[in-house]
């Protein structure tokens, strides 16, 4: 199922629910004749970051990769529930042989990570009970990012997956100096209304979900539709059918049967909301230039 504001069909603006995967599968295509062959090989460089937040040291990763020459667009990579551990670090890396300087963000401080889903939601619990906290420590990660050598800082993106997906749709919503925003299997907030009484998001959003998710129900992304639409955005909504949650952790399968939790990878999913991503940003940066 496809939600978005310029996505929509000639009959009264209703969802093609039989469309979402014939446009997996052309996005797919897209992204690879889009990317061209490229250089031969990546030479991408890390960097461990701490910058302070909220009374709190932050451990951040910072990935480029020195083919590219001269300064580029940043993203933020906000980690999922269980904390910042190799996976946003792995799509950093992965962001960086794309040409961009990609930061993966720490959002619960002193790179804590969660073994067990207690320990994650307790993390989780304690950021979100206070969002000014939460936007200061993003503000943060913001501010390493656009003050690094290679970046642009005027082209700035973020994602983020599960909780993570949640906080860039809350900074955008919010205010924050954004280009664009992803969301992967991503909680969605119940209510948009920014907090400036802005009327329109400043950027592009795109929300990648699963059809199945049980912690992100139909209703729920059928409601952030709706709101998105009176707010005037320039959003789009991908629903996977028979998509369950955290689908682009190739580790997540694993994590759902060990701790009976409805989690699960999905490749085509993963690959093609990856693919969707990269015409998203190559479209918002290319048009600013």
């Amino acid at each position: 199922m496809i939600f978005g504001n310029f996505d929509r069909l000639a009959d009264g603006g209703k969802p093609a629910r039989g469309a979402a995967a014939a446009r997996a599968g052309v996005l797919l295509v897209l992204a690879l004749i889009c990317s061209g062959p490229g250089p031969a090989a990546a030479d991408v460089q890390t960097q461990e970051v701490a910058y302070a937040a909220d009374g709190v040291t932050m451990q951040g990763y910072l990935a480029w990769d020195d083919r590219f020459q001269g300064r580029r667009p940043g993203v933020l990579v906000v980690h999922e529930w269980w904390g910042h551990n190799d996976y946003p670090r792995s799509r950093a890396r992965l962001l960086a042989e794309l040409g961009y300087t990609a930061l993966a963000v720490d959002m619960y401080g002193d790179g804590k990570t969660a073994a067990h889903p207690d320990d994650a939601q307790k993390f989780m619990t304690e950021v979100l009970a206070n969002l000014p906290g939460a936007r200061a420590r993003f503000d943060a990660a913001y501010e390493v990012l656009v003050n690094h050598a290679t970046v642009n800082a005027s082209q700035i993106a973020a994602i983020g997956y599960c909780v993570g997906g949640g906080v860039v749709l809350h900074m955008m919503l919010h205010g924050a100096d954004l280009d664009a925003v992803a969301s992967f299997h991503g909680s969605l907030p119940d209510d948009v209304v920014p907090e400036s009484g802005a009327t329109r998001p400043s950027g592009r959003i795109a929300v990648y979900t699963g059809e199945d998710d049980p912690m992100v129900p139909p209703d729920l992304v059928s409601s952030f539709s709706g709101q998105m639409d009176a707010l005037g955005a320039d959003f789009q909504v991908i629903s996977y059918p028979g998509v369950s949650h955290s689908f682009t952790n190739p580790e997540a399968t694993a994590m759902g049967e060990e701790y009976h939790m409805p989690l699960a990878y999905n490749a085509l999913a993963d690959q093609s909301s990856w693919s969707h991503l990269q015409l998203l940003l190559q479209s918002v940066f290319s048009a600013a230039k």
